[in-house]
């Protein structure tokens, strides 16, 4: 397997406060019981990926980066199926009680989800 692909470079994540702010100005939303994820479309060619783990939702710093972890995991594997946009994955309550496998079939359902939407906002245009 080539590791280049499936490395999460700096040009992948959304590093600034207005990287952010321009997501949530105009999402396209996918959200389960633990997880919400935040989509806009960009004017990159690819995907890129902003986590939040709040500190009220997850209290251990531990749980919190074990979950980073595992978001930015399933983006990595999954980012060549997904549609140019801005992603922001925001923790909710009972996330860090999540084992890791469960975690990661949510997220895989919520690409999914994402991109159907972000594809049926595509048609209405």
């Amino acid at each position: 397997m080539n590791n280049l692909s499936n490395a999460f470079p700096r040009e992948s994540r959304l590093l600034t406060p207005s990287n952010y702010s321009f997501v949530f100005e105009d999402a396209i939303p996918a959200v389960s019981p633990h997880i919400t994820v935040l989509a806009r479309f960009n004017t990159i060619n690819g995907p890129r990926l902003g986590i939040t783990v709040p500190k009220k939702k997850v209290r251990n710093a531990v749980d919190r980066n074990k979950i980073k972890r595992i978001v930015r995991e399933s983006f990595r594997i999954q980012r060549h199926q997904l549609p140019n946009v801005d992603i922001i994955v925001i923790a909710k309550h009972g996330i860090g009680q999540m084992d890791k496998k469960s975690l990661a079939r949510q997220l895989d359902k919520l690409w999914l989800k994402m991109s159907k939407r972000c594809e049926q906002q595509t048609q209405k245009k």
